[in-house]
């Protein structure tokens, strides 16, 4: 899309949306696809066809591959027939029939048969008695369809029978092998063994026995004159493109002994060093025709570059594949050639296309002007102009033209129209106005009555709370206080008669009367709670982490038949302002209550009771302390949430439903916050902040400095 942007200045959409636009694609489209077509066409049969013909040559060069060492063979045999013909070598063997152990005769043979060897380009040449030939298999497999005439054929000899032939063949066959691409690793660093093609011919003897043979023939390692020859053959000037590289290869195995595939592609020398002998035939290759015995037509990695390649399996005397015969070139060049075809087309096709476009443009301007005009009005009007198109300059049976005229009537129409429904529209949004004025004031006066009447209701409901509650304070502070005094006389008479013996009690007898001291300071708060103005607890400055730990020597007889562990994490070091006794009051109240919210969960697992303390920061400086109780237990209801606080609001059969409210009214009479949190059968945290000054700040609202989550 960002094509059309950049090309046209406008957008796929936009130009979709032009009629002139539309226009020349509706008309370019088919010639378009008309070129296109044709190109895709066009390319599509040049590669298939020029494929075609690319495989069929390589065969065809691998088939003049083969018969080239085909004639090879052949002519070393009418090279071995003119050299047991020659004047000079039968002078010397009839000699040598007299007396086989004449050393003269031998001697004589063997230097005709080495000159002869020089001029015929013959690797060996040499005699062999019946003998000899007996005892060698591969000579006797040799002639054992021809025991009178010539034979050739290919065969690998090891290093030994090399050295037996000749010590230098041994030596020139040793090549080094070396790592190739997608070719397995050489197992060997060397290839000893030697590719022979090899020519026998029995001398025959005056009475038409046969005990002597010549035998002859070429070590084709390193033999470069005979891979040289097939491409100069097949691969003449003129028939590959130019920087494609023809190249012929004779295998062992799957190793290179003779080729003029280059290493250094780009180098036009085929010296010894620029020659890749030694490297491996890819592996896809060597499973298919080494292995399988199928010949290979196709493209082929071959060293270090694409070939368009064709591979033969070479088969020995035996009919055993012992290697391969493989011819082909570059395919680099042909494909740069079907590049530069596909942009030749293609630029081809994009001038067709611009000159089409062109003249279609051109064509249609005396259609696509009119149009053009009718367009800018359209949008002149859109952005709230008062222009008509007027004359067009056609002739009035145009349908342009009629087009035109029916336009700036429905223009001029619409005008009225809008006029007249502006009008209607301003008096109705006057009258719309006022009355949204009266809405408003009215909802306004509404909320504030609402929200007089609930301030109003919830300070009854809280008044007759706290009415409530003073009655009843009263009362158990009349019917409690005397017997807790009682108590007291009893419990000091007690340890005046036990004398010495009350030592042993003296701990419990200690928390008794500390118990009975909380019960009168319990009646005081609940006073206090529902008449605040009567009571008035002093303050002192404290560290919390004494407090908390007196609370948890008066919890531990407590909470023991709830199984549950408590955990203490303190870590405040700031002190602050409160009451310690109903600092005291409030942490027994929570934690008494977390351990009966993991009673009422009702499970054999043994819970755990969270107490922690740490300072309560703010800008990273310290402002006072916050105190954590957690439960695992059985957690609090949404519902139930909002209405923990509430004087006697309970969920407990043996609660009173003070606990939460004293506990509330104690924090919020020195200025601190109580926050809670709950998940219904995961547990609650309740979380106490004291500030370092206590702030006794008294609200109508009871619920201030409280949250629930």
């Amino acid at each position: 899309m960002s094509f059309f942007k950049r090309i046209f200045n406008i957008s796929w959409q936009q130009m979709q949306a032009k009629v002139r636009y539309r226009l020349l694609i509706l008309t370019l489209l088919p010639i378009l696809l008309t070129l296109v077509s044709l190109v895709f066409i066009t390319i599509y049969w040049n590669i298939s066809y020029t494929s075609q013909q690319l495989f069929m040559k390589v065969k065809a060069d691998l088939t003049v591959a083969e018969n080239t060492l085909e004639q090879v063979q052949n002519r070393q045999e009418q090279q071995l027939v003119h050299v047991a013909n020659s004047w000079a070598f039968q002078t010397a063997f009839k000699q040598l029939l007299q007396d086989k152990h004449n050393q003269q005769a031998r001697k004589t043979i063997a230097e005709v048969l080495n000159q002869t060897k020089q001029q015929l380009s013959l690797d060996f040449l040499r005699v062999v008695s019946a003998e000899q030939l007996n005892g060698d298999t591969d000579l006797n497999a040799l002639l054992r369809k021809k025991t009178k005439s010539p034979s050739s054929g290919m065969m690998v000899l090891s290093p030994k029978r090399l050295k037996e032939i000749d010590p230098q063949l041994a030596q020139y066959a040793v090549i080094d092998l070396k790592s190739t691409q997608r070719a397995l690793e050489p197992t060997k660093d060397q290839e000893k063994r030697g590719l022979i093609s090899r020519s026998v011919l029995p001398i025959i003897n005056p009475d038409s026995s046969v005990s002597w043979y010549l035998d002859g023939g070429n070590l084709l390692n390193r033999d470069t004159a005979i891979v040289d020859y097939i491409r100069n053959l097949v691969y003449d000037k003129g028939t590959l493109p130019e920087l494609s590289i023809g190249t012929v290869t004779v295998f062992l195995d799957n190793v290179r002994v003779s080729t003029n595939v280059p290493i250094n592609a780009s180098s036009s020398q085929y010296s010894d060093q620029n020659r890749a002998l030694g490297t491996l035939v890819s592996e896809e290759v060597r499973e298919k025709v080494l292995l399988g015995g199928q010949p290979w037509v196709d493209r082929a990695f071959v060293f270090n570059d694409w070939y368009i390649s064709a591979y033969a399996p070479l088969l020995d005397i035996y009919g055993k594949r012992i290697g391969m015969v493989y011819t082909g070139f570059s395919e680099g060049p042909f494909i740069n050639n079907y590049l530069l075809n596909i942009i030749e087309l293609g630029s081809i096709l994009m001038l067709v296309l611009f000159i089409s476009g062109l003249l279609v443009y051109r064509g249609a301007y005396s259609l696509l002007k009119p149009i053009e005009r009718i367009h800018h009005v359209v949008k002149a009007v859109q952005s709230g102009g008062n222009v008509r198109i007027g004359e067009l300059g056609l002739d009035r049976d145009n349908e342009l033209a009629n087009l035109a005229e029916q336009f700036d009537s429905m223009l001029d129409l619409l005008q009225r129209r809008n006029l007249q429904i502006q009008a209607a529209a301003e008096q109705l949004e006057v009258k719309v106005e006022q009355r949204t004025k009266s809405l408003q004031d009215k909802t306004e006066e509404l909320q504030r009555n609402v929200a007089l009447l609930n301030e109003t209701r919830q300070q009854l409901v809280t008044n007759e709370k706290l009415t409530a509650l003073g009655e009843l304070t009263a009362g158990i502070a009349h019917e409690i206080n005397n017997p807790t005094a009682v108590i007291l006389g009893n419990m000091e008479l007690l340890k005046f008669e036990l004398g010495d013996q009350a030592e042993q009690v003296s701990e419990e007898i200690e928390l008794v009367i500390q118990q009975v001291g909380r019960i009168s300071t319990i009646i005081r708060s609940l006073l206090q709670y529902s008449r605040p103005g009567e009571f008035n607890a002093p303050i002192e400055m404290h560290q919390v982490t004494p407090i908390v730990e007196e609370v948890l020597v008066l919890v531990r007889h407590s909470i023991q038949k709830q199984q549950v562990v408590l955990i203490k994490e303190l870590n405040a070091s700031c002190p602050v302002e409160v009451n310690r006794p109903q600092l005291q009051q409030v942490l027994i109240n929570l934690v008494v209550n977390a351990a009966h919210a993991i009673e009422a969960k009702k499970e054999p697992t043994r819970e755990r009771i969270w107490i922690r303390t740490h300072d309560w920061l703010q800008n990273d400086e310290p402002i006072g302390v916050k105190i954590e109780v957690e439960d695992e237990g059985v957690g609090i209801s949404a519902e139930q949430l909002s209405r923990i606080f509430d004087p006697f609001y309970t969920t407990r059969k043996d609660g009173t439903g003070l606990g939460l409210s004293l506990s509330y009214g104690i924090i919020k009479r020195l200025g601190g916050t109580i926050e809670v949190k709950s998940t219904e059968g995961k547990g609650t945290v309740f979380i106490i902040g004291l500030y370092y000054k206590a702030k006794d700040e008294h609200t109508n609202n009871p619920y201030d400095g409280l949250h629930f989550s």
